[in-house]
């Protein structure tokens, strides 16, 4: 059995976790803060859960520098569930959707099933503009934006984890439009570098990439939005569906996120990680580090185009996802498994695309990618023809 620092793991999800966190989640899980109980077994209610929340919060806000105005709510459910919780939000504004793999897809049909396919335009469909698969960021000026004369908002995945693609930077297209209301799915890319938040209406993302566990859901929402909630009379009589109770950003927001029993053992996993990021010089540093490390992955594959096929275009590859065929029968399988063997776990890709994948997430260390990036050369070297 192998020992856990002799396996670099590069699963999409659920991610690893640093192992100093886990230690001292082994000791708190059984005794926290020496009060005989484990912290899962703490009312959420109680002070001592409740700093937990506000730490979590206050980390959060110094590592994106979050503007006064913007509110952070923790949620259950995971980065999916926010495909319907951003469209209950924001019920009565005209939605644009970015499309640009398969998570925006299925964000944008769940919005059209939720608020009608009347409300919902589909901006730009990367899968149609580049032969039917995605792989590329259509050039902005091909967008086919809702007119800014409407009360609109505009939807993206600033990272594709089955397709390697992420936005290089905040659209220039929307920032050009002060009054579009901008949302995004930051699942798997947040916390890598720096995001200017005032920027965004909206920034969600689940934390079992780069922040914790899996199931546990972080909302940065700017506070004019839950002030100008539509009422249940204005929903029921222009014939909106009605939000859950615990989709309702302005209830959990104004509960501080307690309306019901939160899972405050993950909510204090997600602290540990964000203080030790802050403690390791914050998102100036981590930013560094994640282009580091995908430079030297990107660099080992073009290194042998002949056995390498990276799916994604310059300008839209991911820096957390790195996806890429393999040519020739069998040497996928034959990479996976001699990978493992020395203890590089998690590259088979999606099921629903197949081949290789590298999810070079924060808990990859730079140790880990050159060994990764070592082994990528030395596997087309032996298998040059």
């Amino acid at each position: 059995m192998p020992a856990r620092e002799e396996i670099f793991h590069f699963g999409a999800g659920p991610a690893r976790l640093p192992t100093s966190v886990l230690a001292r989640a082994s000791v708190s899980i059984l005794n926290h803060e020496d009060t005989g109980l484990g912290l899962a077994e703490h009312s959420h209610r109680s002070a001592l859960c409740g700093k937990i929340v506000t730490d979590a919060v206050d980390s959060l806000k110094t590592l994106l520098s979050i503007p006064d105005d913007y509110s952070v709510i923790f949620m259950q459910g995971g980065g999916t569930s926010q495909f319907s919780g951003v469209v209950y939000n924001l019920l009565g504004y005209w939605m644009d959707y970015l499309v640009t793999g398969v998570w925006s897809q299925k964000a944008s049909e769940e919005a059209s099933r939720l608020a009608g396919e009347w409300m919902v335009n589909v901006a730009v469909n990367a899968k149609e503009a580049n032969g039917g698969k995605y792989g590329k960021i259509p050039a902005e000026d091909t967008w086919k934006l809702t007119e800014k004369e409407k009360s609109i908002f505009t939807y993206f995945c600033d990272n594709e984890t089955v397709d390697g693609v992420e936005f290089p930077a905040f659209p220039t297209v929307l920032a050009q439009d002060k009054e579009r209301l901008v949302v995004a799915d930051m699942s798997s890319n947040i916390l890598s570098r720096r995001v200017d938040v005032s920027k965004y209406a909206v920034i969600f993302a689940g934390a079992q990439k780069n922040v914790g566990t899996t199931g546990l859901t972080m909302v940065i929402i700017r506070n004019d939005i839950l002030a100008n909630q539509p009422t249940l009379q204005t929903q029921r009589a222009l014939g909106l569906p009605i939000q859950p109770i615990m989709f309702d950003y302005k209830t959990l927001a104004k509960n501080g996120s307690l309306y019901n029993t939160l899972p405050i053992f993950d909510v204090w996993i997600a602290k540990e990680v964000m203080q030790d990021l802050i403690a390791g010089g914050g998102l100036e540093k981590q930013e560094e580090i994640s282009g580091r490390k995908s430079d030297k992955l990107y660099a080992a594959l073009e290194a042998s185009p002949e056995i390498y096929k990276i799916v994604t275009v310059p300008g839209s590859r991911s820096r957390m996802n790195i996806c890429y065929r393999i040519s020739g029968e069998g040497l996928e399988d034959e990479f996976v498994k001699l990978a493992t063997k020395q203890g590089m776990t998690g590259l088979k890709g999606h099921r629903s695309v197949g081949g290789i994948r590298i999810s070079n997430y924060n808990s990859i260390t730079e140790e880990g990618a050159d060994k990764l990036a070592a082994y990528i050369r030395e596997f087309a070297e032996s298998h040059k023809v």
